[in-house]
This record gives structure tokens, sequence and C-alpha cells, in this order.
């Protein structure tokens, strides 16, 4: 799957074929594109960008307008196989009430995010005493989107008080895998496929 970004690849490396799937906060639609194209994915998208809608439905894709926080209630439990949130969690404003509605909707879920206690965010506040400016994270703390900064560490701790099992992790450090030991410090971004209980 070249051309994906790196968790967009592990996500679709490891969605089973012909599988139905909701992608939430599907941006353009090159992860949706490329489920369809190469798994032959029934894939179906939610994105609250405009733009971004139009240019997914221009490449063939079956993509509404919408906002996470609101508008997964309205889907019917277990109406997909899959429901992926890549890199979106941490711009929901209540990413637990999220996360259960994933889990709700999906018989399993696909979440990446960054890792804001990735050692290099962590040296920047340090010395710097500022919000980190990195090539993953290029916006200043007053234009990015990220409203709850989230650790990997933190994410595990939800999952626990949820009951969900993780069934695979995979975590990234230059666009490549790293090891899962010490992965809060380490790992810059980090993808989760969970189950319920």
């Amino acid at each position: 799957m070249s051309g994906l970004r790196p968790d967009l690849a592990i996500i679709a490396r490891n969605v089973a074929h012909g599988a139905r799937i909701l992608d939430i906060g599907c941006g353009d639609g090159a992860l949706m594109a490329a489920l369809r194209d190469n798994a032959g994915a029934d894939a179906r998208g939610l994105e609250i960008d405009p733009v971004n809608v139009a240019t997914a439905m221009a490449r063939g894709l079956s993509v509404v307008q919408g906002d996470a926080d609101i508008d997964l209630a309205d889907y019917p439990d277990a109406s997909f196989d899959y429901a992926i949130l890549s890199q979106t969690l941490q711009t929901t404003r209540r990413p637990d009430r999220v996360l259960d509605h994933l889990l709700r909707i999906g018989r399993r879920a696909f979440v990446s995010f960054p890792n804001f206690a990735h050692w290099r965010v962590r040296a920047s506040l340090l010395w710097g005493g500022r919000m980190p400016v990195t090539r993953l994270l290029p916006l200043a703390w007053y234009e990015t989107p990220n409203i709850h900064h989230v650790t990997i560490d933190d994410f595990r701790a939800l999952l626990r008080e949820r009951g969900v099992t993780v069934e695979r992790a995979w975590f990234l450090a230059n666009g490549h895998p790293t090891s899962a030991a010490a992965a809060n410090f380490r790992a810059e971004h980090a993808v989760f496929l969970l189950r319920r209980g």
C-alpha cells in the first residue's frame, strides 16, 4: 500500500479482504480508496472538512460530512467489520465516548494517534518550555486541531477502564516500526486494533 501514511499502511495491511469499514475522519479518502482497490472493502467515510469530503467523493467514495462527536450515535450497532479512527482521537471533544461508539459500530476498531509523550516532545517542553513544533506536529499550539494530548500509556489506561481488548498494537518512530518496549517514550505514533471485551 505504497503512498499511504505509515499508520494507514499498517491498517490497510491488517483489514480482512471484503470487509465492511467505516473510516471516521477519513480525510481525502486515501485509506478508503486503498482498501476498496486492494482489499475489496466496502468502505464508507465520515469527514468534517467539506473540502476533504469533496476530494473523497471525486475518488468515487461514499463519504458524508459529519462530526465524530455528534454523528456516530446515529450508526446502528455492529454495522461494520471495522471502525477506523486514524489521527483523529486527539481532535475529538470526548475521546472516551467516541471510542465507545467505535466499538459499538464496528466488531473491531483501529485507532491511531500521535504520542505526546515521545522523547522529542518531552525534550521540547523541558529545554524550551514551549509546546513542540515538529515534522509530525507541525502547527503551533494555537493552530493545532489537537485538543487532547494523549499518550500511549493514557490510551492503554482508558482501554483498561473500558474493558477493551487490544488484539494488536504497532508503534512507529520516524515512520518505521519500533519495539513495544518503552513505546510511551520512543514511539511517535501508535496504532491499536481493538475489540470489545
